[in-house]
């Protein structure tokens, strides 16, 4: 079968899947909204099984891959959740100390995508820690319709310090060669520029279409920034003039692109809005970048 791209589906019908996926429509809203444009409550529930992911279909690097060793790793909350846990991938037989590089999800927890990015930053060379937001309530639940749903119950306050914890354990890793990097993706790339203004120590951060951070917090950032948009995504795009002129204001060093003619989530290879082209050339400059900053 055919693989569906965005092109199979109507601006309408992608428009109320966004707001879907970010938690502006219920499940039921979307299907309602979508038989508006479809005529039919059947036809709107197969547009969203097909715009849904398919982890299987996208996964590039199995868990069990001899080139790595993959395990879940857990370490102390600041916030009196216990625990956190992450997955902790690196290279097998790996040759020295390694740069580290956090990966944030979007907003659904540590799925199987996000997980097979972190196993392809070790193919990469890099030891990759991904934590999963949602541990304190249980992880990510194998659903992203509940992961949305356990999302919207974090305390984002103590989510935020709990990814400032992670960043700090994977940076102190003996296996580490002390340099830091942070890739997010929507809510992750969010979180990515948060960190960059919160850690001085962090080396590189990259965003993939994620929100500015509070301006008045970017004379703090000390990493080299590297943010993609979709060209398509009015949401982020709307923000990102003011954030540049702060990030040339405050002298940080970037790179900022967008990407004419895609999606928000143009690089997630999971769902219909992947975009093959766009991905191939944010995912080179991030590894470009990372190895610039963090092997240097």
């Amino acid at each position: 079968m055919k693989r569906k791209t965005t092109k199979d589906f109507s601006p309408e019908v992608l428009k109320l899947f966004d707001q879907y996926i970010h938690g502006q429509l219920s499940r039921r809203s979307f299907l309602q909204e979508s038989a508006k444009v479809t005529a039919s409550m059947v036809a709107a529930e197969g547009l969203l099984a097909a715009l849904c992911p398919n982890f299987a279909e996208a996964q590039q690097v199995s868990g069990n891959d001899p080139r790595i060793k993959a395990t879940y790793v857990e370490y102390p909350s600041p916030n009196g959740y216990g625990k956190c846990r992450g997955y902790l991938v690196q290279p097998d037989n790996a040759k020295g100390k390694l740069p580290t590089v956090l990966v944030v999800h979007e907003n659904r927890g540590l799925n199987p995508h996000i997980e097979d990015i972190a196993r392809r930053l070790a193919l990469d060379n890099f030891i990759a820690f991904a934590p999963d937001a949602l541990f304190p309530l249980g992880g990510y639940p194998g659903d992203e319709d509940k992961a949305r749903e356990l999302f919207a119950k974090l305390d984002q306050a103590k989510t935020r310090e709990d990814f400032i914890a992670a960043a700090s354990m994977l940076k102190n890793l003996p296996e580490g060669n002390g340099k830091l990097g942070v890739v997010g993706f929507c809510y992750g790339g969010g979180m990515a520029n948060f960190l960059s203004t919160r850690l001085p120590d962090l080396s590189a951060a990259v965003s993939f279409y994620g929100s500015a951070p509070p301006l008045g917090e970017v004379p703090k950032i000390k990493a080299t920034l590297l943010i993609h948009h979709a060209g398509k995504d009015e949401r982020m795009l709307a923000a990102w003039p003011k954030f540049e002129e702060a990030l040339k204001m405050a002298d940080v060093s970037y790179a900022g692109y967008v990407y004419p003619g895609v999606q928000h989530g143009f690089n997630n290879d999971t769902t219909p809005r992947f975009d093959a082209p766009a991905a191939k050339l944010a995912w080179e400059r991030t590894i470009a970048l990372f190895n610039k900053i963090l092997r240097a």
